[in-house]
């Protein structure tokens, strides 16, 4: 189950990063930046706006955890798509990690013998299944619809265009519905997920804004095409 864990696994390494690449030689600067992290936690060098652009332009011999370079390129963009939740940006940061691996993204569990490409089969596995399996699988819907939108929207424009499949509407309303029902179901505030899954799936429509603007710039920087300039023009101008 996809939970709120990298924020928590960025430690002294990250951090000592971070200084270096914010003070930019400057003492004054790092003493400042340290003084306030520790009176005001870490997350004062996670936020800051300097950040990712000094990550992007690191070329020293100390590379950035995935863990630092996620979580400080989602917050950036949360930020900028209207969402200011780093319990958000910790589980986005986290399913990016965790669906990235193998064919995790197309199991409900990272052990679970069966494989669905399909929402629909979700949906259909959701409706037959009840406790502790209900909840695994909502959430996986959620997470599987907002990890193809997010991650792979181009791949779904040209689905649609040589089968006939959805769009991306389509995708965002099955994923809230399955963050809603994972979020109502009992189990999520014994995990302590039913807060966050709550807001992903309120907040699904800008977080698949800035999962796209992460991987057109970071993954596919070089991909072209019609459907994607107009995906970004109706997301800039909110049609």
């Amino acid at each position: 189950m996809i939970a709120t864990t990298v924020r928590a696994t960025l430690g002294a390494e990250d951090e000592r990063l971070a200084l270096l690449l914010l003070a930019d030689g400057s003492e004054t600067e790092r003493r400042r930046l340290e003084a306030r992290a520790a009176s005001e936690g870490s997350d004062v060098l996670w936020d800051d706006p300097r950040l990712v652009r000094a990550l992007l332009s690191h070329r020293g011999l100390t590379a950035p955890s995935a863990a630092l370079f996620l979580y400080a390129m989602l917050r950036r963009l949360l930020l900028e798509a209207g969402v200011d939740d780093r319990l958000v940006t910790d589980y986005c940061a986290s399913l990016v990690l965790a669906f990235g691996r193998k064919d995790r993204a197309y199991r409900i569990g990272e052990h679970d013998e069966n494989r669905y490409a399909y929402l629909v089969d979700l949906v259909a596995e959701a409706d037959r299944t009840e406790g502790e399996r209900q909840f695994r699988v909502r959430a996986h819907l959620g997470n599987f619809a907002l990890w193809l939108t997010g991650i792979f929207p181009d791949y779904i424009a040209a689905r649609r265009a040589r089968k006939g499949g959805p769009d991306l509407p389509y995708y965002e309303a099955v994923g809230k519905s399955g963050f809603r029902l994972a979020s109502d179901h009992a189990l999520a505030g014994r995990y302590g997920l039913d807060g966050v899954l709550r807001q992903t799936g309120e907040r699904f429509h800008q977080i698949r804004i800035a999962l796209n603007r992460f991987s057109d710039r970071m993954m596919f920087p070089n991909h072209d095409s019609p459907d994607r300039l107009m995906r970004q023009v109706a997301d800039e101008f909110g049609h």
